[in-house]
C-alpha cells in the first residue's frame, strides 16, 4: 500500500514536536482509520527504528505518527539532549491529541508502539491515557530500572555536583549515551553483545542519523533514575497488550523487562512473544525479525483496534 509521509508538528510540554505523519493512500477516500503512535528508543530520533515500524504499520493500512522526543532532533526544548521521561510520556498524550484532530482518523481507534525505551514509555503513558485503546512494546525497555542497576546513589551524587557547578556558571555536561565509535568500545573494554550492537546501530552507517547525535544532558539522569516505567502497571495498565522482544539476551534487559511487564500488566488480553534467535538490535532493523514482529503486530492491532 502507498503511503503518503508529511512532516507535522504538534504542541507537547509547552514546545512544538517535530514529527512524521504515515498516512495510508486509502485514507482519501475512506476517513477515519485506526491509528497508532510510534515511540522511539532513548537516543534514537523519529528516523530510525520507530520509524521504520510506523512506515510499515502504514503500509497495512494504519495512520501512524512518529516523532522526536522533546529536546530532542529536530523538536524544541532547551536544555538540549535531555532525556526526562516526565516529557516522553507528555510527548505521547500529545501525539494522542493531535491523531484526534485529523479528518482521516478515528479518534476512537487508537493505539500505541513503542521500542526500547519508548516501550516502556509507551506503556507507561497507555496506564493514564485511556484514550489509547492497544499497546504494543518492541524491545522493551525499562530504561530507570536499567540506571538504577548501576550504582545509582554515586549517580545522584555527580548529577547533584554537576548541576552546582552549572549553576555557578559551568558549561552543561554532555555524556555519550554509547562509545561514539567501535574503536572507543574497545579501548574502554567493553564486549557485550547489546553494547557492541547499540554502537553498531547507532554511530555506523547501518542506522546513524544526524538527529540522533549520542548526546545526552548529565543532570537529566537524576529523573531517569527515579522512573519505573511498569509502576502501577498491576492496577492500570488494562488495554490489551503485545509484547515482543529477542531470545537472545543482552546487558540491557529487554528479554528481562518483557518478562516482568508480562507479568505486571493488569491486561486480561495479554501476549508475550519471543523473537529465537533474535538481539534486542536484531528487532530494530534487521529484515527477517522485523517482519516476524510486523506478522505478530499485524494481527494484535486488527484485532484490538
Amino acid at each position: 500500500m502507498t503511503v503518503i509521509q508529511k512532516k507535522v508538528s504538534f504542541p507537547a510540554n509547552r514546545l512544538q514536536v517535530a514529527a512524521i505523519l504515515n498516512i495510508p493512500e486509502q485514507a482519501e477516500e475512506k476517513k477515519q482509520l485506526p491509528a497508532i503512535v510510534c515511540v522511539h528508543p532513548g537516543s534514537s530520533c523519529k528516523d530510525q527504528t520507530a520509524g521504520i515500524y510506523a512506515k510499515k504499520l502504514a503500509e497495512l493500512g494504519y495512520v501512524t505518527i512518529v516523532f522526536d522526543a522533546s529536546y530532542q532532533g529536530e523538536s524544541e526544548g532547551e536544555p538540549l539532549h535531555a532525556e526526562y521521561p516526565a516529557a516522553r510520556v507528555e510527548d505521547v498524550r500529545s501525539a494522542v491529541d493531535y491523531l484526534t484532530t485529523l479528518d482521516c482518523v478515528d479518534a476512537h481507534r487508537i493505539g500505541v508502539l513503542g521500542v526500547c525505551a519508548g516501550g516502556g514509555y509507551a506503556v507507561n503513558a497507555a496506564m493514564t491515557e485511556r484514550r489509547i485503546q492497544a499497546v504494543g512494546a518492541v524491545s522493551v525497555a525499562n530504561i530507570g530500572r536499567g540506571y538504577r542497576e548501576y550504582d545509582p546513589i554515586q549517580m545522584l551524587e555527580q548529577v547533584a555536583q554537576q548541576r552546582t557547578a552549572e549553576a555557578r556558571g559551568a558549561a552543561p555536561l554532555i555524556t555519550e549515551w554509547v562509545p561514539g565509535s567501535h574503536t572507543e568500545r574497545e579501548a574502554a573494554g567493553m564486549t557485550e553483545l547489546d553494547l557492541v550492537e547499540a554502537v553498531d546501530y547507532y554511530r555506523t552507517p547501518r542506522g546513524q542519523h544526524p538527529n540522533s547525535p549520542n548526546k545526552l544532558k548529565f543532570t537529566s539522569v537524576d529523573s531517569i533514575i527515579a522512573f519505573d516505567a511498569f509502576h502501577l502497571a498491576d492496577i492500570l495498565l488494562t488495554q490489551p497488550l503485545q509484547i515482543i522482544v529477542g531470545g537472545v539476551q543482552g546487558v540491557f534487559g529487554s528479554y528481562r523487562d518483557g518478562h516482568d511487564l508480562y507479568s505486571r500488566a493488569a491486561s486480561k488480553k495479554k501476549d508475550l512473544f519471543i523473537v529465537d534467535g533474535a538481539s534486542h538490535y536484531d528487532l530494530y532493523d534487521k529484515p527477517e525479525p522485523v517482519s516476524k514482529a510486523v506478522e505478530k503486530l499485524k494481527a494484535f492491532f486488527k484485532e484490538n483496534l
